[in-house]
């Protein structure tokens, strides 16, 4: 597996490394491309091969990608990693390998009055070289899954990994290279300015996940060469809990919701709207039911850290912002902070204002207003 990496500096030195960088990124598309040319429809019998090998590798490295994303956050249960990066990719594959042969087969449509006698079909062809920009939360099933809808339909493919997560993108190339040859899958590592050069390249489709800031820069720089982009960005989830809903049935969802990955997923509930009369019976239940589940708080192995610095000061400036504009701040747990270790318990934040830059940002983050 071939792998491109980059350190941003702003020494003039290195312009000469990040033009070598950008010439690997073009070069590994070039091979990509020509790959394709020779052979652009690959057969049904070799992408189920392809997808039977990649099963076997993702549960054969299973333990080794927990390890990694361990160290990458500085604490993630394995459990999370389980659950919300490794399982979902295996059944993922089990599905397409179950309805590929049937998605392969043309597909009829109508001819309509006017071109009678005609007979209309519709034939499903690979797009070529595609592009996948992976994120940090979900470095696992973020590029995996994609990537396996890229081999099913018939494409090569680059994977662009987060710089956040080092050690987990380390065991994904070594996976990924007992499958793939560099032609048909490559590992893609830096900073913003091989993202962007990344995001350059002539693709067939470009695939990102990621902030709607980021979001922006890829489609612009995808634009030049009219590449058909999907962005799956973040936002602001909003939860509605109802008069007549069972508010301890909907505190239980909300805390699995939240707490997973220290909510930092981007459909993670951000805000809550509730009847006025039940904030304080909800903010009760949520304490009880959080210490019920995560008995050991932050302090456990259970819950997950803030990915780095930048993310856990981030968050914290919504707490302290939040709380200088008058708001009321309820820390589920004891300790409710851990500095050096960047875990953060949940808090429960009412008398919110839409001035209030928690209720104007993405949270992405254990903090749930009112």
């Amino acid at each position: 597996m071939t792998a491109v990496q980059s350190t941003q500096t702003s020494d003039p030195t290195q312009k000469t490394k990040e033009n070598d960088e950008r010439l690997d990124l073009n070069q590994l598309f070039t091979a990509q491309q020509q790959a394709y040319t020779s052979e652009p429809y690959p057969e049904l019998t070799q992408r189920l091969a392809l997808l039977k090998q990649l099963k076997h590798q993702l549960l054969a490295y299973k333990k080794p990608l927990c390890q990694a994303l361990h160290q990458d956050y500085g604490n993630r249960s394995q459990y999370d990693t389980l659950l919300s990066d490794i399982l979902p990719c295996v059944q993922n594959i089990n599905y397409t390998i179950k309805h590929l042969k049937r998605w392969l087969k043309p597909s009829k449509r109508h001819a309509g009055l006017l071109l009678m006698p005609a007979k209309l079909q519709v034939h499903y062809q690979p797009l070529g070289v595609v592009g996948i920009i992976v994120p940090w939360n979900f470095p696992v099933m973020l590029s995996i899954g994609p990537l396996i809808a890229a081999i099913a339909a018939g494409n090569r493919a680059m994977l662009k990994l987060s710089e956040f997560t080092p050690q987990t993108n380390q065991v994904l190339r070594e996976l990924l290279a007992k499958v793939f040859t560099p032609d048909y899958v490559a590992v893609v590592e830096g900073e913003a300015d091989i993202a962007q050069a990344f995001s350059q390249l002539p693709f067939h489709h470009l695939l990102f996940t990621g902030s709607t800031a980021v979001g922006h820069h890829v489609m612009h720089a995808a634009a030049d060469n009219l590449t058909p982009v999907t962005l799956e960005l973040g936002g602001k989830s909003p939860v509605v809990i109802a008069p007549d809903v069972p508010l301890e049935l909907a505190v239980e969802r909300l805390i699995f919701g939240k707490c997973l990955n220290a909510g930092q997923i981007c459909v993670a509930p951000d805000y809550v709207l509730l009847p006025e009369e039940k904030i304080e019976e909800f903010i009760s239940l949520f304490k009880q039911k959080y210490r019920t589940l995560y008995p050991h708080g932050i302090t456990g192995q259970d819950f997950a850290s803030i990915i780095n610095q930048r993310q856990f000061d981030r968050l914290y400036h919504l707490l302290q912002d939040a709380e200088a504009q008058g708001a009321r701040i309820h820390p589920c747990h004891e300790p409710a902070i851990d500095f050096e270790g960047r875990r953060l318990a949940p808090h429960l934040i009412t008398n919110v204002s839409d001035q209030m830059a928690v209720m104007e940002q993405e949270i992405f983050g254990p903090l749930l207003p009112l």
